[in-house]
This record gives structure tokens, sequence and C-alpha cells, in this order.
């Protein structure tokens, strides 16, 4: 369906998308219309940029309709003629494109879904009545979605591309398919704001919204619209339509969106070249630790799905793939105090969740006391500080049922390392021991901090996850300390 513009007195123009349904019943009212005497004109909007051979019955109409509604409706309101309304909207119509991918159809009452998806797939290039799109492709982050998506638009050998090359000046339309959230919208749009950026494309501006949904699919479209300036303020032009978004008539390029990179942490002054050999067992210390995280995962993730949302483990993973990835890209420093710094940064960035800000807070804490020393009793004086943070901050205690406890029981043996004499193994040993034994003890308390506090005690019959993992990294360290015999 499409609207009615222009004032009966002037004429009428009718919008259409390219199915043939609607061709048939919009060009059966603009023949009986037209039969009465009254002027009307028709414009077929086929936008669809998923074939890349085209098809007799062309390209389908989809979202970029709505930018050609809005298109004629500003002129409509500056007092444009019909006969050139029409003209224009048809030269706008050929300089836009617009693909959509799904994780499923829609549901159609009354019918079945128009196509099912294999777990781990999604269908490229769908329509908006629910019906299959051209390709199957498997699940991959937002960015690469995106980017797999804007790379199909814009390929000059797919007959039914946007001409968009660098320097090009566009209108981005980010359209929710109907079971979107607006967070997973603005996901999708920063990932093609920088794509395109990244290609050299200024985005004049990005609509981000639901302007054509498919009733609760769970998909986006992108819709590309090649613009100048006078178009562009057809685009800017004030509508009353309620849904259309109050954006600022500015360039979404060039504005400042990214952060300011934090301030390095001044560098310990044990930081030297002869901490190579430290430099090189810290390295393999958080290999350990991200292999042992790694390989955990599933097992943490089913502990966290009795007691909170059942992504603990995939929390963790994240951390130790970001770990990973720093240590490819260069050698951890070897003061002790700015490792445990850049780690906490690291984690607050990428680990994400109550977990990333808890270690983050540890960590920070921990690094503190090591500025100055970096002897054991340094090091039991960092686990004191990192401990102090959590509970200060995450308002948990020994015997809440979170990761503190294993902490909690490991710092408290490692307070022999403050006497004179004191053996780093010996020591060691017995704290992961005891962490061990308190992550184990957590299926028996009763939640009194996170997400596990909100669930009745009969349901929390396994231990914490969180407790399980601390208990795990700790396990690691020693493991690797123990083989290079420190």
């Amino acid at each position: 369906m499409g609207p009615l513009l222009a004032a009966p007195a002037v004429g009428t123009l009718l919008i259409v998308k390219n199915y043939t349904g609607d061709r048939l019943n919009f060009g059966l009212a603009r023949e009986q219309a037209r039969a009465e005497g009254i002027p009307v004109e028709m414009v077929v909007i086929g936008d669809d940029s998923a074939f890349t051979v085209l098809k007799k019955a062309g390209r389908r109409g989809l979202c970029g309709t709505v930018l050609i509604h809005k298109v004629a409706g500003a002129l409509a309101e500056a007092g444009v003629g019909l006969e050139e309304i029409t003209n224009r909207v048809s030269v706008v119509a050929k300089a836009m494109g617009t693909l959509g991918v799904s994780l499923s159809s829609c549901s159609v009452p009354g019918s079945r879904p128009t196509f099912e998806l294999s777990a781990g797939e999604v269908e490229l290039g769908l329509g908006i009545h629910g019906e299959a799109g051209v390709l199957r492709i498997k699940m991959a982050t937002a960015d690469e979605i995106v980017a797999h998506m804007l790379n199909h638009m814009t390929d000059s050998s797919n007959v039914s591309h946007v001409p968009v090359q660098s320097g090009s000046s566009v209108v981005l339309m980010v359209n929710n398919l109907g079971g979107l959230s607006y967070l997973e919208l603005g996901i999708i749009a920063d990932a093609a704001v920088r794509f395109l950026e990244g290609r050299g494309v200024k985005i004049a501006r990005a609509l981000v919204g639901t302007f054509m949904s498919a009733l609760e699919m769970p998909g986006v479209s992108l819709t590309l619209l090649l613009v100048d300036e006078p178009l562009l303020k057809l685009i800017d032009a004030e509508t009353t339509a309620a849904a259309w978004p109050n954006v600022a008539k500015v360039s979404v390029t060039g504005r400042k969106r990214s952060r300011a990179a934090p301030a390095e942490p001044p560098e310990a002054p044990d930081a030297t070249a002869a901490g190579g050999a430290t430099s090189k067992q810290m390295v393999r210390v958080l290999e350990r630790v991200c292999t042992t995280l790694l390989g955990l995962e599933d097992q943490l993730n089913a502990l966290d799905r009795a007691a909170g949302d059942g992504d603990c483990g995939t929390t963790h993973s994240r951390a130790a793939r970001a770990i990973q990835g720093w240590l490819k890209e260069s050698p951890p420093p070897a003061s002790p105090a700015q490792l445990l710094s850049k780690l906490s940064l690291l984690l607050l960035e990428k680990m994400g969740g109550s977990s990333g800000a808890l270690y983050g807070l540890f960590l920070t804490a921990a690094a503190q006391p090591l500025k100055a020393k970096t002897d054991l009793a340094a090091w039991s004086a960092a686990m004191d500080a990192g401990l102090e943070a959590m509970q200060k901050y995450g308002k948990a205690a020994p015997g809440d049922r979170t990761m503190l406890d294993s902490l909690w029981a490991a710092g408290q043996e490692l307070q022999a390392w403050k006497s004179p004499g004191a053996n780093l193994l010996p020591v060691l040993t017995k704290a992961v021991k005891n962490a061990e034994a308190a992550a184990e003890a957590t299926k028996n308390m009763e939640a009194g901090a996170g997400r596990a506090s909100y669930i009745s005690s009969a349901r929390l019959d396994q231990p914490d996850p969180g407790a399980v993992a601390a208990a795990a990294i700790l396990r690691a360290i020693l493991e690797v300390l123990q083989s290079q015999g420190a």
C-alpha cells in the first residue's frame, strides 16, 4: 500500500512498492480515477539491492520507499507541481538501495513461517512480507554482518547496487524489521557508520528506528540514498509525521564520537631492561590463565544458568581472548603495577558485565601497593587492596556466594607473605587450595549479593561460577610458577 499525496485540486501521486499485488490494485485505482477526470500519477519504487541479476519482476520495494514519501511530501508542501514531483522522485529512487537481514521469518497470522533457518544462520536479502532472501550466511558479529551487507549493496558487479564511492554523500537509514531493540539498532548503526566512513563515504544523515516493519521479524534493513544539498534539504524539511526521527540537521561524518584514550599509568621504577625475564614469566602466566578460562567456558555458563543469565563462561572467555590479542600486539610491561593497571583497563573495556567491573576494580586497587615494592609482602598487600575495593563497591562480603569467597580465602593465606622469611610457593599452594575449597563451599551458601541473591536458595545447589573462575585463575598462576621453579 502507499499513501496519496498532493491536494485533490492539483492531483494525486501514488507511491507504490514494486510488488505485483500493489501494482495491480493501485494501477486499477489510478485508471478509475483518471476515467473520472482526476489527475493521478504513479511511481513504482524498487530499491531492493539483494539480487545480483535483474529479475523480470524487477527490484522489490523496501524501506527506501519511506524516503521517497518524505521527499515527495516536502516537494508538495513547497507547492511543486504534480508532474515535477513525479519526475524528481523517480530520479531519486534510482540513487537508492536497501538490503535486509534477519534471524528468522515473521509470523503471519494463520500461516506457517515462510522459511526456517538452522541454528547459527541468518537470512540475507529478504523482503518485508516474510519471503525468503537470496542467501543464507553463518551467524557472525554485527561488524561482520554489516560489512557483508554494505559490500553486497555497493558491489558494482551487482546489477542492483548503489553507486556509492569514496567521497559520496549518503543518507543512511537503519530500519528495525520489527523484533529488534533500540540497543541492537544502535549497534548496527554504529557498525554501518564506521564501515562507510572507513571507505571515505560521508554520512550526511543517519536515520535509526522502525520505519517499515514486517510484524515481529527479528532483523534489520540498511538503506543508502545518494544525496546532494538540495535533496538533503527535502529530507530535513519539517514534518508532522509522528514517527519521523527528529535528528540534527548536521552531518554525522565529522562529529566527534570516540572517547579519548585513558592516560597510561606511569612506569614503575623497577620496569627496566632487567625485567625481561619477569616479563616472559608474566606472559606464560597470562597465557595459562587464558587457556584455563577458555576451557571452562561451557562449565561456567552451565553453573551460571542456575543463578544468573548464563553468560559467566562467555564473559570470562571474552576476557581471555582480549588478553591473548593484547599479548600478540606487544610484550606486557615488566612492572607488576603497570601490568595490573593495563589489565584493568583491558578488562573494563573488553570483558563487560559486572565481572569486568569487579576485576577492573580489583586490579586497579591491587596495582597501588606494587608501585613502591614488589616483594612478597607487597603482593599480599596488593591482594588486600583488591579485596577491599571489591567489597567497598560490590557490597559483597565473605559468605555471600560470590567470586569474593575464593579470593578472600586465598587472601587470608597470603597474609603469611608478610612474615620475614616467607616462601612463595608453599604459601601460594595453600592459598590456591583454600580458594578451591571456598569455591566448592559456595554451593551450600545463600547468595547475599549479585543476581543470584534474587534466586530462591533452594535452586542454588551448584558452586558459584565466579568463585570457580577465580579459583581456577589462581590455580593456573600457581602451576606456571611451579613449572618455572619460582
